[in-house]
């Protein structure tokens, strides 16, 4: 039944071309990212022969996904989502608007958190570029120069925080596919309060904070005889509870596991899962977590460094 249950119908004056039985609705699709709620318009066109001999059509009606203007490349893709072979396919009686409407989500969530991602990179270059600068001007005046840096260090914008004593953190080999990187780090905890400092002192390295999805994780640790675990997907949707599923079918206990996403310009669709799974099966690995009591546990095997 048309509209389906949430939404309205558009009262839309424009010339319509082609069957005029067309059913136009407007949804609004609220993004969720690391960095930001924001919205978005999508324009649902559903022919009189939907869903028995045609597709719906999706158009994106904002010219904005929060800050950033919105470019052809992704007006296109949102308008091919039932006719390209990279999105949702579509068969004759099948109802997709749904399955379209989260595609196109997922879209435009990958979008904008990548001009998030170059916006941040270019103020880091810009910042980098005006403290080289005001080294060179004050060069020969070492003490004024000491004296500022001490003051106003190049990373005061990220406070340092440290490290639990004794924890050692394993780093895989990067895994790269279509300019994406996945990066898995793991290390042996004792009790759960160390999570967030851990997680925390990640997140101090810019060269970690940086990536999109910075500290997807997931950990297990056992206390006495209570188990506890938790995990999280850091913006990227059931990316932590993958993860927490690896440790239990690994029946892997204290030891928390973390995954940073690069986000390379191009879809990977369910592949970055599994590259999510195998980056953090590789720090396993790397930190000898698996197959190991737990009193080996933190060994380094392989290749890989610890941090």
């Amino acid at each position: 039944m048309w509209p389906p249950n949430g939404y309205s119908k558009l009262n839309d004056s424009r010339p319509r071309n082609g069957d005029p039985n067309t059913i136009r609705y407007e949804v609004t699709l609220s993004l969720s990212t690391p960095f930001e709620e924001t919205t978005l318009a999508i324009l649902v066109s559903a022919p009189s022969t939907y869903p028995t001999t045609s597709p719906p059509q999706l158009q994106l009606l904002s010219r904005y996904i929060g800050p950033f203007g919105v470019d052809a490349t992704l007006f296109g893709t949102i308008l091919r989502t039932f006719i390209s072979n990279e999105a949702i396919e579509w068969t004759a009686d099948s109802v997709c608007v749904f399955d379209g409407l989260e595609w196109v989500k997922e879209r435009c969530t990958e979008w904008f958190e990548q001009r998030k991602n170059e916006k941040a990179v270019g103020e880091l270059l810009r910042e980098d570029e005006r403290g080289a600068a005001h080294v060179d001007v004050e060069e020969g005046k070492g003490k004024q120069v000491a004296e500022l840096l001490h003051d106003e260090p190049a990373d005061a914008k990220i406070p340092i925080v440290t490290m639990p004593e004794g924890i050692e953190i394993t780093e895989a080999e990067a895994i790269t596919d279509r300019k994406s990187s996945f990066v898995g780090r793991a290390c042996r905890i004792t009790h759960p309060s160390q999570v967030p400092l851990i997680l925390a002192h990640l997140m101090s390295d810019r060269r970690i904070a940086r990536a999109a999805h910075p500290i997807i994780n997931a950990w297990r640790c056992q206390v006495d005889t209570v188990l506890h675990q938790d995990n999280d997907d850091d913006g990227e949707t059931a990316a932590g509870g993958r993860l927490a599923h690896l440790l239990q079918i690994l029946e892997v206990n204290n030891v928390l596991v973390i995954v940073s996403r690069y986000w390379g310009g191009i879809h990977l669709g369910p592949d970055r899962f599994k590259h999510i799974n195998q980056a953090a099966r590789n720090a396993l690995e790397l930190g000898g977590f698996l197959d190991v009591p737990d009193q080996a546990l933190g060994k380094k095997q392989g290749r890989g460094k610890k941090r």
